[in-house]
């Protein structure tokens, strides 16, 4: 026996469900994790509810696969009932994943499909009656009107895809999903499952059609721990980092044992923008400043927001003058917004230490905001003065 016809029998089938098996168990690992610390409850509910059927279904396949069993048709009809309602609850919970709120995703159609599998299997019952009793051979009993349902399911939701602007890696899996169902449903109803190829496509494009979906669910949890650390370090309105963590970047340049500076900007008159024009604008403003805060350090240092329209910088001055930094963020903020800035800067010849350096930048800032606003301040001129 060649490995091609060894798959293409019950063992190919074994093989195939085992492999599925143990994507899903990662699957279902993830999705825990995900209910437990995701307030969206009832998305990840319904997906730690769709995997276990999908495994029940999976297992059910396996025993279908063994040609001669007398099997009840009950095992045939609840297969073929998990297939598609875990299918429409799977697919459902990643186009909602996936779209969120930019698409009003309705579970209205979803909830019509899955009943109208229960009512086909009913119709389909009344025609051909069967009871606990009755047992045949799996290759001689099928269910057509819900296998060709099963397709049409497929069908609606690869065009739904369409409107709702789906990942293109989703795309594909229903591709493989739909392909691999004509194969089966070709295999069982016409060629009767004498052709070996088509058996092993219709074994083996599930396990791909899984792994996909495993992809797809591990970059969903990636993006969310990349969102939820992201958020942890960053100010949500302006993007620069938070007081803790700009602290953090500074210590970390510091310990490089190189010359740095921290530069220290407040925003001029914000407070009168805000009760002039509004919040938005106001925000709008802080945004660019911070652009600009971004922009002027990237390469050689970090920016964050220190508290309200006060912008602080830390960067490497081995390269770089710290009072031509400082005076490039106060032009650029006079020439590209509608606001100036107070600066004022210090170096690591005043201080050593990132909590001192940011005292002393704050207090150079406050005497060019004391002094006539819209300009740079370095500390150790103030300093010289005391």
């Amino acid at each position: 026996m060649t490995i091609s016809q060894w798959l293409a029998g019950p063992n190919g089938q074994l093989f195939s469900s085992s492999a599925v098996i143990v994507i899903l168990v990662l699957m279902l690992f993830m999705s825990v994790r995900l209910y437990v610390s995701y307030r969206n409850k009832q998305i990840y509910r319904l997906l730690i509810t769709a995997i276990p059927l999908i495994m029940v279904k999976q297992c059910l396949l396996v025993v279908l696969a063994y040609p001669g069993w007398s099997l009840s048709p009950w095992i045939y009809l609840t297969f073929t009932i998990l297939q598609i309602v875990s299918f429409i609850i799977i697919n459902f919970v990643f186009m909602k994943l996936y779209t969120g709120r930019s698409a009003q995703l309705k579970v209205v159609p979803f909830i019509i499909m899955t009943m109208t599998a229960f009512v086909i299997a009913g119709i389909q019952f009344a025609i051909t009656p069967f009871s606990v009793e009755t047992a045949v051979t799996s290759e001689s009993f099928t269910f057509p009107a819900l296998d060709f349902y099963g397709l049409i399911v497929i069908f609606i939701i690869m065009l739904g895809t369409r409107s709702a602007d789906m990942n293109a890696k989703y795309v594909a899996s229903l591709i493989v999903f739909f392909i691999s169902e004509l194969a089966r449903l070709a295999n069982a109803y016409v060629f009767h499952g004498e052709l070996a190829w088509l058996t092993l496509l219709g074994q083996l494009l599930p396990v791909i059609y899984y792994m996909l979906l495993f992809l797809l669910l591990f970059e969903w949890v990636i993006e969310r721990l990349m969102f939820t650390y992201q958020s942890s370090i960053t100010d949500g309105l302006t993007g620069l980092y938070n007081r803790r963590h700009f602290q953090s970047k500074a210590e970390q340049l510091l310990s490089q044992k190189k010359p740095m500076a921290v530069i220290f900007c407040d925003i001029d008159n914000f407070k009168r923008l805000n009760d002039t024009q509004g919040h938005h604008k106001a925000d709008g403003v802080l945004k660019q400043v911070a652009e600009i805060m971004k922009e002027e350090s990237s390469g050689i240092g970090a920016a964050g927001r220190y508290g309200g329209e006060e912008l602080l910088a830390c960067i490497g001055i081995s390269k770089v003058k710290p009072d031509l930094v400082a005076e490039s963020i106060r032009r650029r903020v006079e020439q590209e917004t509608i606001v100036t800035v107070s600066v004022g800067f210090s170096t690591t010849k005043e201080s050593k230490a990132v909590p001192d350096m940011i005292k002393q930048a704050d207090e150079a800032m406050y005497h060019s905001k004391t002094t006539g606003k819209n300009k740079v301040t370095a500390f150790k001129a103030i300093s010289s003065r005391k």
